[in-house]
């Protein structure tokens, strides 16, 4: 697609950049972050209707879960030193920032979380909490961004273990359109070595880093581009003479 668009912006005589949102490698499993905080007492849920429900509110510590990084919030008297031992412990994590780590990483936003778990190169965290995979929320095996406490890459996959999940979508959207509600619920929950490739470290390998393409090789810097200054390359793209 990036070839087509720089085809096209040639033969108008535009110029074009591109730059690629992430720079994936490859990983092999999940670092099941709220799990262990379930296991310390520190992550709260509720039951509602036999599933349990992450609360955020009644909680002490839990992780948002951001494909290689996870921000792990503290509440209600949380001891910091504790929690990140705990986390520093995982299989998989391979380091925790506290404030001072967020400082030098850049990453001591005023909404960051009060510690933030960076995972091995190979690894990736999910949002999961449950034990019992009976009583994890219904909207688990759905695609649903707002009540996951994290991005969840297992939306990208069909569950395996159904049998003809095209027809199991295609009866879900029919009933639907008769005006029945139900849930998407193609979504797995198991095995999250399905996923394959993840992001958000800063990459060891510059030919796994985020790439810039542009048609105008003499508006390009030598050498890497700072993801701070694509701003000012992309003006230089619209305004440059």
């Amino acid at each position: 697609m990036a070839g087509e668009l720089i085809d096209a912006a040639n033969r108008d005589g535009d110029r074009v950049i591109i730059v690629s949102e992430y720079g994936i490698v490859p990983v092999r499993e999940a670092i099941h972050i709220n799990r262990a905080l379930r296991e310390a007492g520190l992550l709260r849920f509720r039951m509602e209707m036999g599933r349990e429900v992450f609360d955020a509110g009644a909680s002490c510590a839990f992780a948002i879960a951001d494909h290689q990084l996870a921000h792990v919030y503290l509440q209600h008297g949380a001891d910091v030193r504790a929690v990140k031992t705990l986390l520093e412990g995982l299989d998989g994590v391979a380091e925790v920032l506290d404030n001072e780590g967020k400082r030098l990483r850049g990453l001591d936003h005023a909404r960051s979380g009060e510690l933030v778990a960076l995972a091995k190169p190979d690894r990736w965290f999910s949002y999961y909490w449950w034990l019992d995979y009976a009583k994890a929320p219904d909207y688990a095996r759905t695609v649903d961004i707002h009540r996951k406490p994290g991005y969840d890459p297992m939306e990208l996959f069909l569950d395996p273990d159904l049998l003809m999940p095209k027809a199991r979508i295609a009866r879900r959207i029919l009933a639907r359109k008769l005006g029945f509600r139900n849930l998407l619920d193609v979504t797995p929950i198991r095995g999250t070595s399905l996923v394959k490739g993840s992001h958000g470290l800063i990459n060891s390998d510059p030919a796994d880093a985020p790439v810039v393409i542009s048609n105008d090789i003499s508006l390009l810097p030598s050498g890497p581009v700072p993801a701070t200054s694509f701003k000012d390359l992309m003006l230089a793209h619209v305004f440059a003479d």
